[in-house]
C-alpha cells in the first residue's frame, strides 16, 4: 500500500474518530459545557459514567495522538513543493498532537483520583477544597494553556503550512490548500478565546468560531484524505 493511500486513509478516521468521541462525552458528560460548572459537579458525572465514560476520554486522547502520523504521512506523500516546508509542517503537526494528547490525558489518569478522592467518608472540607483546587488549576493549565491555547495554535500552524505545501504539490488540488489556509488561521486566531483580558471569562467570539472551524477543519481533513486517494 502506497504512502498516499496511507495517509489519505488516516485523514479520513481521525476526523471521524474525533468527532465521534466528542458527540459522545456531549451526550454522556455533557462537555464541554460541564467545564463551567463546580468542581463537585464535574467529579460526580464523572463518577457517575464509571467505566464507559473512563475509557471515552481515554479514546478522545489518542485521536490527538492520531494527528502525529497523519502530518507525517502526509508530509511524504506530497510530491514536489518546498521540502523545507514539507518538514516543517510535519513537525508542527506532530508539537500539535503532542499538546492536545497532553490536554486530554488527565481525564482518564488524574481526575479518576479526584473523583474518588472527593467521596471518600473521612474526607474533610479542607481536603475537599484541595481537591477543588487541584482539578481547576489543572483544568486551566493542561486543559486551557496547553490543550486549547498551544493545541489550536499548533494545529492552526499545521493547516496553514499544510495548505501551503498542498498548493504546491503536484498531487493534490490547490483549492484544498487554500481552505486550509484560511482554516488554520481561524484556528490560530480561536487560541486567543483565554489571552489577556479575555483570561478570566473569555472572548465570546472565539468561543462561537472554536466549534465551527472545528467542524470545518474536520471536513477539510477528508477532503484533502479523498483527495489522495483518487
Amino acid at each position: 500500500m502506497s504512502v498516499e493511500r496511507v495517509a489519505g486513509g488516516l485523514l479520513i478516521v481521525l476526523p471521524i474518530a474525533f468527532n465521534v468521541c466528542f458527540a459522545l462525552l456531549a451526550r454522556m458528560f455533557d462537555y464541554p459545557d460541564i467545564l463551567r460548572r463546580p468542581t463537585s459537579e464535574v467529579l460526580d458525572r464523572f463518577r457517575a459514567g464509571g467505566t464507559p465514560l473512563l475509557l471515552l476520554w481515554w479514546s478522545f486522547a489518542l485521536t490527538a495522538v492520531l494527528l502525529a502520523p497523519a502530518a507525517v504521512l502526509l508530509s511524504s506523500a506530497l510530491e514536489g513543493g518546498d521540502s523545507g516546508l514539507v518538514a516543517l509542517a510535519a513537525t508542527t503537526g506532530v508539537m500539535a498532537a503532542v499538546v492536545q494528547f497532553l490536554g486530554l490525558i488527565r481525564w482518564p489518569f488524574l481526575v479518576p483520583y479526584l473523583a474518588r478522592a472527593d467521596v471518600e467518608p473521612d474526607a474533610s472540607p479542607a481536603r475537599r477544597e484541595s481537591i477543588d483546587v487541584v482539578f481547576q488549576s489543572f483544568n486551566r493549565y493542561l486543559g486551557v494553556a496547553v490543550g486549547e491555547h498551544l493545541g489550536y495554535l499548533l494545529t492552526g500552524a499545521w493547516s496553514v503550512l499544510t495548505g501551503v505545501a498542498l498548493i504546491q504539490a503536484a498531487n493534490t488540488p490547490s483549492w484544498s490548500g487554500v481552505a486550509g489556509i484560511v482554516i488554520g488561521a481561524l484556528l490560530m486566531i480561536c487560541s486567543l478565546e483565554f489571552v489577556g483580558a479575555f483570561e478570566r471569562e473569555g472572548w465570546k467570539l472565539a468561543g462561537v468560531m472554536t466549534p465551527i472551524t472545528y467542524v470545518a477543519w474536520s471536513l477539510w481533513l477528508i477532503v484533502v484524505g479523498v483527495a489522495l486517494l483518487l
